[in-house]
């Protein structure tokens, strides 16, 4: 092997595994879901009330491909309609507990001491949580819906983001190129938007994702429950709650959202991976 092969040998692996079939198709049904919460009109061809009560509990075919309800209502219409309350709330969660946990993640690692010893304790309290009663009790105390459930999600999500910032922090701070920048004379607060944050925060966007799908998969438990959007609007979870009673002689009620559910999360999951591995 020549010297030009090896050194492009490395970046031809890098590109292969960066799209790999995979990984596009992770991006390609995250690009559909994200579609059918920006746009659901687009993609589906009834609306998600419109009820046909002669064509009700009809099994998939091509005129209704995820099959109707038990009001006749089209269920790949209410999936896809769906996805903007599922999507959106996630997107409040994962920023809720990404934009909390760096601060308290950057400040406890950086700071260190006293400093440190309280937010670390207090993280370790949410740690002791489990994160759906803590969803939970949250949305009891504050109400039902959708945003309320978000932001339960997004305060579950603090500590595993402040965890992992701080450590990243911690890494960072111990190199040369920092202890330089202190010693040229560069204040705190440049030292650590322009020096520390920039390479702490890889990693946490993989989380990011990871918690992305984290999030879309407990808002849907949620929902299940009874705690988020109440009836007849259409969410992934009560999508999915609400065939339940119907699901030995109608099992394409649940199964099918529940499939878009697992394809979502999934998907993000793959995206988690690779800006991890990419990080690597």
């Amino acid at each position: 092997m020549n010297v030009a092969t090896s050194l492009t040998l490395p970046a031809t692996r890098r590109r292969s595994r960066r799209w790999s079939p995979g990984l596009v198709l992770a991006l390609f049904i995250l690009a559909l879901s994200v579609l059918s919460a920006l746009a659901p009109g687009l993609l589906a061809p009834y609306g998600p009330l419109d009820s046909d009560p002669a064509n009700r509990l009809l099994a998939p075919s091509l005129l209704h491909p995820f099959g109707t309800d038990a009001l006749g209502r089209d269920v790949l219409s209410r999936t896809i309609h769906g996805a903007s309350l599922s999507l959106s709330g996630a997107a409040i969660a994962v920023s809720l507990g990404l934009f909390a946990g760096v601060g308290i993640g950057l400040v406890s690692g950086y700071f260190g001491g006293a400093v440190d010893a309280i937010a670390m304790r207090l993280v370790d309290v949410l740690l002791a949580i489990p994160n759906l009663l803590l969803s939970m009790a949250i949305v009891v105390t504050f109400g039902f819906g959708t945003g309320n459930a978000a932001m339960a999600v997004g305060v579950a999500s603090i500590a595993v983001f402040a965890r992992l910032t701080r450590a990243e922090v911690l890494r960072v701070r111990a190199l040369p190129y920092v202890e330089a920048a202190r010693g040229s004379g560069v204040g705190e607060f440049g030292i650590v938007v322009r020096h520390i944050l920039p390479n702490a925060i890889t990693p946490v966007l993989g989380l990011a994702a990871l918690q992305f799908g984290t999030a879309i998969l407990a808002i849907a438990t949620l929902g299940f429950l009874g705690l988020g959007t109440p009836p007849p609007t259409p969410e992934w979870g009560l999508l999915v709650a609400e065939g339940r009673d119907y699901l030995a002689f109608a099992w394409w009620l649940t199964t099918l959202p529940g499939l878009v559910i697992v394809a979502t999360v999934l998907s993000a999951s793959r995206v988690a991976a690779e800006i991890r591995r990419e990080h690597q």
